[in-house]
């Protein structure tokens, strides 16, 4: 008896060391909209008027230069409790052009980290796109492209089929009136070390003119992103796909259950399915932007049902979070508590908070 106590122990420590000694490789994956970073030149081809020593922001190098540095700590720091490498991949909104960016990654925050840009220009009138950077030495895109999300103006007369088709110049400048120009939809494809992703980023069309009255535009952004997915999904069945940014919506409005399908209970995904680990985290009362003294979570990270199995062969999610330093709220004023945006007197951070996932993956 006594000899069995002493294997029975033994045995229950060697699973248990077997348990903690398991190691994993570890990536996070993050999306922050940087809320306004514009430089200081005058577009002439943007509304981006404003941003411009003479502007209503008066927004001037110093401002610009104080912006782009807030934004590098944070970009540095997202996930850090969990992982000592900054996010390995980092989706971005309200982006003014491809030079900004490149400002940003010189940080010296951010440098030493090597990070690669994909942007395009969108149709956004007031010139603000998305784009992902990355980290070159664990990510290397295949193909990018931008998906345009082509919506009109509510009440805009339908073509009859009889009708002559009208001359193409005359029918551009129709369409161009009524159509309601807003981002496209990034998608890009890639290797994550040695495992194929696909990564989506965006920026939905506002709510500017009320939720109700422009739920239509988000519910439209949402089917094309649920048609993206299903085209990727369709050349593999297991292509692991991420769509992140802000939707100017919760994960309980139409646009996000409903449009793009996404389930917030693991036990429910099937397949096809996409899940959204922020739904748990707005039950929770957590948000990522203030308004009127009530939270929500426009900001979030979606998958597809194969990042999210229980098996850690390859990448596979494990948590999310939502990355809310104190440095990020404003502490005294009318909007203390808020996140701390720009002044007219000083650059702040965004009113947003950034949103972060983990991929992880057991080292044999």
């Amino acid at each position: 008896m006594h000899f069995f106590r002493i294997f029975l122990l033994a045995t229950l420590f060697s699973i248990q060391s077997q348990s903690q000694s398991k190691k994993y490789k570890i990536h996070t994956i993050a999306f922050y909209n940087f809320e306004n970073l514009y430089d200081t030149v005058d577009d002439v081809f943007t509304n981006d008027d404003e941003w411009t020593p003479n502007g209503a922001q008066h927004w001037t190098t110093e401002k610009y230069r104080q912006k782009l540095k807030n934004l590098a700590r944070v970009l540095s720091e997202i996930g850090t409790s969990e992982n000592s490498n900054a996010p390995t991949l980092i989706g971005g909104a309200e982006i003014e052009n491809r030079n900004v960016l490149e400002d940003l990654i010189r940080e010296p925050k951010l440098q030493p980290l090597d990070f690669g840009i994909i942007h395009f220009d969108s149709p956004d009138k007031r010139g603000i796109d998305v784009a992902l950077l990355y980290q070159k030495k664990y990510f290397r895109p295949t193909s990018y492209t931008n998906i345009p999300l082509i919506i009109y103006k509510k009440g805009i007369p339908k073509k009859e089929e009889e009708t002559e088709i009208l001359d193409d110049e005359i029918e551009v400048k129709k369409e161009n009136k009524n159509r309601v120009f807003t981002r496209d939809q990034l998608l890009v494809s890639g290797f994550l070390e040695d495992e194929e992703i696909h990564i989506i980023v965006n920026h939905w069309p506002s709510r500017s003119g009320g939720e109700k009255a422009t739920t239509m535009f988000r519910e439209a952004a949402g089917k094309l992103n649920r048609k993206i997915i299903d085209s990727l999904q369709q050349i593999n069945p297991q292509a692991k796909v991420l769509t992140m940014g802000d939707f100017n919506d919760g994960p309980f409005n139409k646009s996000i259950k409903e449009g793009l399908g996404a389930k917030g209970v693991k036990t429910e995904v099937s397949e096809f399915d996409v899940f959204n680990p922020f739904e748990e985290l707005a039950n929770k009362g957590l948000g990522t932007i203030a308004y009127r003294d009530s939270w929500n979570i426009f900001d979030q990270i979606i998958m597809t049902a194969s990042l999210v199995k229980s098996d850690f062969s390859t990448f596979k999610f494990w948590k999310a979070g939502i990355f809310n330093r104190p440095y990020l709220i404003q502490n005294f004023g009318a909007y203390k508590g808020y996140p701390l945006r720009n002044t007219l007197n000083e650059a702040g951070f965004s009113d947003h908070l950034p949103v972060y996932i983990y991929l992880i993956k057991e080292v044999l």
